[in-house]
């Protein structure tokens, strides 16, 4: 019998609020933290923000004082939980370095996700934003060359490639073009619905993190790189939230949400490395057990329901991150021409909806765009773009050049011949 969640002994609800001293953890090392460690606090960090608004609007749709009172107790954990895991990063990364890890996390995440995903439809939907966001790490990791005496490369390690990917100046679709079709919840299975809660977290915390940190920065063209991606971002939630099925309740939702964090909390703690940061893991785990218990009792008392009988008698396999530059490359080999076409992920001389495409990547890009301004800058400045290439040249001729950038017109060209 493997880990069932249901079955685990928690922390009790009234023994998880700690003090001031105990949330307020010493950062890590930024020059020795293993970059995987970095991510999971990062996915983490996403994870919780996202039970933490749910909870938020659960609580808004309900008028039971007696279960308001619940979620407020459960969500102000969560809260506590989510400021631990955030604190973990340390002052002495700038910005831009943090976003680096961010989007290390995007390719590697979703990568992960879709070697593990068995819905066709829905791995195809991790794998037309995985080429976007692999795109996002190469344009920040340009900027970065520009402005910070710290590379990438001293980020991600040797664990992930920082090139080209879908180029971030046509990924911008029309909005009806990013809406995608539900899943039934009565058909799919458990390990699908967890990694669709985890990518919509995931790319909801990067959403969300660049609306707010994009200003930060005095360099006018990397504002506009952030506003340029945090539309993307916009995008993607919307690709992945576009997933869940709309007619599940919002008991059903809470014992999902629970259930992931307990997931995604001992997905983590089969491949730490950090004792600290497996601690943290650990202790969250044993939170949310409890939590998840609580969130059954609510559904069995409200809707007279099982919630058990949505998952298997044990978690599924857990995701650990790790390279995935086989994987990557093969996706960019097969699909850098897609776009999205209503509800499909299409080549883009399939899709039904070119010219509607075309005429928002028009009036997006009005001939400028900050995702290739900052590549362009970094040639006139470098004498060449800023590249890892672990695994040899770029599979993609259009993409080999390190001197030039094809524009927006070119890029067109070549994925309608493709």
């Amino acid at each position: 019998m493997g880990f069932n969640p249901f079955k685990e002994k928690g922390i009790p609800i009234e023994k998880q609020t700690k003090p001031w001293v105990e949330l307020n953890v010493k950062p890590y090392d930024s020059s020795t933290v293993d970059p995987y460690t970095r991510l999971r606090g990062i996915l983490m960090n996403g994870i919780e923000a996202e039970a933490v608004q749910f909870y938020h609007n659960f609580h808004r749709h309900i008028d039971i004082p007696e279960l308001r009172a619940q979620l407020a107790t459960l969500r102000r954990i969560e809260q506590q939980e989510q400021k631990m895991v955030n604190w973990m990063i340390p002052a002495e990364e700038s910005t831009l370095q943090v976003t680096i890890g961010y989007e290390q996390l995007a390719v590697d995440l979703t990568a992960a996700l879709a070697q593990a995903e068995q819905d066709p439809y829905v791995k195809a939907a991790l794998d037309f934003a995985l080429l976007e966001d692999f795109d996002h790490l190469y344009r920040y990791a340009n900027l970065l060359a520009m402005t910070d005496e710290k590379k990438a490369e001293s980020i991600v390690k040797q664990f992930t490639e920082i090139i080209p990917g879908r180029p971030t100046v046509i990924e911008h679709c029309h909005p009806v073009d990013t809406v995608r079709n539900f899943t039934d919840r009565s058909k799919t299975s458990a390990q699908t619905k967890l990694h669709i809660e985890t990518i919509i977290a995931a790319e909801q915390q990067t959403m969300n993190f660049y609306m707010n940190i994009g200003n930060r920065l005095a360099d006018q063209n990397g504002r506009g790189l952030y506003q340029e991606i945090a539309q993307i971002e916009e995008q993607h939630v919307t690709h992945y939230g576009s997933l869940t099925d709309p007619r599940a309740s919002w008991f059903e939702m809470a014992v999902l949400h629970e259930y992931n964090e307990c997931y995604m909390y001992y997905s983590c703690m089969q491949s730490e490395t950090d004792d600290k940061a497996k601690g943290v893991w650990q202790m969250c785990l044993e939170n949310e057990l409890t939590h998840l218990q609580t969130a059954a009792e609510i559904m069995k008392k409200y809707e007279n329901k099982d919630p058990e009988e949505m998952f298997p008698d044990s978690m599924p396999e857990p995701i650990v991150l790790k390279p995935a530059k086989e994987y990557v490359r093969s996706i960019l080999s097969s699909q850098l021409h897609y776009t999205g076409d209503k509800t499909k992920m299409v080549p883009l001389n399939m899709s039904e909806s070119q010219d509607r495409y075309q005429t928002f990547l028009t009036t997006s890009n009005d001939d400028f765009a900050p995702s290739q301004k900052v590549v362009q800058d970094c040639i006139n400045s470098q004498g060449e773009d800023y590249r890892v290439e672990t695994e040899g040249p770029h599979p993609a001729d259009i993409l080999l050049s390190r001197r030039d950038i094809p524009d927006q017109k070119s890029l067109l060209e070549f994925c309608k011949n493709r």
